[in-house]
């Protein structure tokens, strides 16, 4: 399936795929519960890893490929709410000590990652993205967190890993799922809250409440602005007595696109695989089906280098 918005730009451009890095490895680690390599180490999420970022290349055919790594929580945002995100358990020790393994894979691979110390995965997301989209070039966001829905538009489109069959989310997925349009995710997500990042929200306003109340007033502001025009005396009342917090989940769950650094879009494309190196890393990690695969692909390699 493709989007509309992936075949608007057709001057040569490629196409970007951003990949939520621990959120495919989560992902990985408990869909496979039990994998080791020859000397006992687990490897379960390493497999998986590579076997998902395979099916997301062949099936997307991306010109250019970078994964994003969490490197800590933002301190604007756990200053903002100590409690943000507080409620996540630690990362399992098995599957932390296989994430170096997943980049050291991903660098074998041709492919691109981005960590740093105390910026989170999404924020180099809507970065990301927002330089690729300037740049003219479409955009795929690979994960299942409901903050990307954000980003979509003309030229972004979002894969969510749980959908079956795979599909690409467009503004009009956005709007089927949320009632609202991807311009007033923000201010919905500032509304309903979001349990996974411990972000309460308006106390009685669902999801349903929270979409009505934007069809009609357009924005968060011009439900504050015209207040008293809000029907329910309850949920009137509650807008009013949340008004700070709703005010501060709109910085929460907000994307920083703003992160310094070098956004040059030849930074991401997909590079020559290291077969050599692959080679090693799947004979250590005792990935037999892998290993034959990619001595079968070899020789090809060598022709084109």
């Amino acid at each position: 399936m493709t989007s509309p918005g992936l075949s608007a730009v057709s001057d040569g451009t490629g196409k970007l795929l951003v990949i939520d890095g621990h959120a495919y490895a989560y992902r990985a680690f408990f869909a496979i519960r039990s994998l080791n390599a020859p000397d006992g180490k687990p490897t379960n999420a390493i497999y998986g890893f590579v076997k998902m970022m395979a099916g997301l290349v062949n099936w997307l055919n991306p010109s250019h490929v970078v994964v994003a790594w969490d490197g800590g929580l933002a301190e604007s945002r756990v200053q903002a709410h100590p409690e943000y995100k507080a409620n996540r358990p630690e990362m399992p020790a098995d599957l932390g000590n296989q994430i170096d393994g997943i980049v050291e894979h991903l660098g074998a691979s041709g492919c691109a990652s981005v960590c740093e110390s105390g910026v989170e995965a999404d924020d180099w997301i809507g970065t990301i993205a927002t330089h690729a989209v300037a740049a003219g070039m479409p955009v795929v966001v690979a994960s299942s967190d409901k903050d990307f829905m954000q980003l979509v538009g003309p030229l972004v489109s979002l894969a969510n890993p749980g959908d079956k069959p795979p599909k690409l989310w467009s503004k009009d997925d956005v709007m089927a799922k949320t009632g609202v349009r991807p311009d007033q995710i923000v201010d919905w997500l500032s509304l309903v809250g979001d349990a996974v990042d411990n972000i309460p929200g308006v106390p009685g306003v669902g999801p349903k409440t929270a979409s009505s109340l934007l069809n009609e007033f357009g924005s968060v502001r011009g439900i504050y602005e015209r207040l008293a025009e809000v029907k329910s005396d309850r949920i009137r009342q509650a807008l009013q007595a949340a008004r700070l917090d709703v005010s501060r989940n709109q910085d929460l769950v907000s994307l920083n696109i703003g992160l310094p650094g070098d956004y040059q879009m030849e930074r991401f494309r997909l590079g020559q695989k290291n077969c050599e190196r692959l080679g090693e890393l799947y004979r250590g990690w005792g990935f037999r089906g892998l290993l034959e695969q990619l001595e079968r692909e070899m020789p090809a390699q060598r022709e084109l280098l």
